[in-house]
C-alpha cells in the first residue's frame, strides 16, 4: 500500500523546536523527490522544503536557516527539523512524495503545528 504518514506536530512557544516525521511505504526509495508543504488558514498550500533521492535540498526563503529536511533510507522516513519557530509558522504540515513509477503525487493526512507568541 502506498502511503505517507506524518507525526510530530503539536503546540510550541515561539522560539521553540519541533521535529516532524513522515513514514513512507512501501519504501522511501519509491518516491523522488519528497517534501514538506504547509497550509495556514485562509492561505494556499506552500512548499516548505524538498529533498531528492540524491540528498539535494531546497527551502522556502521564509524557513531557510531555521528548518532542515533530511531522510533516513533505512527507516524509510523523511524528517523536518524546525527550530526558532515563529507564530507565522502555524499551519497544517503535509508530507508529499512523487511516486517514481507513475509520477503521481501522494500526500499524507497532515499534522498541525501551532506556535504561540
Amino acid at each position: 500500500q502506498v502511503q505517507l504518514v506524518e507525526s510530530g506536530g503539536g503546540l510550541v512557544q515561539a522560539g521553540g523546536s519541533l521535529r516532524l516525521s513522515c513514514a513512507a511505504s512501501p519504501s522511501i526509495n519509491s518516491f523522488n523527490p519528497m517534501g514538506w508543504y504547509r497550509q495556514a488558514p485562509g492561505k494556499e498550500r506552500e512548499l516548505v522544503a524538498r529533498i531528492t533521492s540524491g540528498g539535494t535540498t531546497n527551502y522556502a526563503d521564509s524557513v531557510k536557516d531555521r528548518f532542515t529536511i533530511s531522510r533516513d533510507n533505512a527507516k524509510s522516513t523523511v524528517y523536518l527539523q524546525m527550530n526558532s519557530l515563529k507564530p507565522e509558522d502555524t499551519a497544517v504540515y503535509y508530507c508529499n512524495g512523487a511516486r517514481i513509477l507513475s509520477s503521481r503525487d501522494y500526500w499524507g493526512q497532515g499534522t498541525q503545528v501551532t506556535v504561540s507568541s
